[in-house]
């Protein structure tokens, strides 16, 4: 990993589980991000969908702040899960879960990130994109900008829900 370059991550909800599905779960994870950024994370992409997201990061201590925004998110989200009784969804975070993850009741990510370095601006160009397009690809909007939970509107020169680095 090089770190304090930028690299394309994907991180995915046990088992697929559909889990951002309203704004409140939705925001769980952009205040985490907002956060990281206040702190020197650089986001410059990011898409959610239902049950993963995709972004470009930069920061000097990657594995540690993907850590910190997994660790952080898995223990706001369930919260949210256990006080809105979402008891289907909290019983396949506790069905799924990995059996060595012994020290808790639910595993919220699937384990892992794997950080991909960004080689240039032709890779950047093309991971932004995918980024983008991947609501597009499945159909849900029609134009990349329609789908609010991305940083396709703040490419537009529109504002977008979080702030994000476009320079890199």
């Amino acid at each position: 990993m090089h770190q304090g370059a930028p690299h394309f991550v994907t991180l995915t909800v046990l088992h697929w589980i559909p889990v951002f599905t309203r704004p409140q779960t939705v925001n769980i994870l952009l205040d985490s991000l907002s956060f990281l950024m206040r702190e020197n994370m650089k986001i410059h992409a990011y898409v959610i969908l239902e049950n993963h997201l995709h972004m470009v990061v930069q920061s000097q201590q990657l594995d540690r702040d993907i850590a910190r925004f997994k660790s952080y998110t898995a223990r706001q989200l369930i919260l949210y899960l256990t006080q809105h009784k979402a008891k289907t969804i909290l019983d396949q975070l506790a069905f799924y879960k990995k059996a060595h993850k012994n020290d808790r009741a639910y595993q919220f990510w699937q384990e892992g990130a794997y950080p991909e370095l960004i080689q240039g601006d032709e890779m950047m160009h093309q991971k932004v994109e995918y980024i983008h397009q991947n609501p597009v690809k499945r159909g849900y909007v029609d134009k990349a900008t329609h789908w609010r939970y991305s940083s396709a509107r703040n490419y537009e020169g529109e504002t977008g829900l979080i702030d994000i680095c476009q320079s890199w």
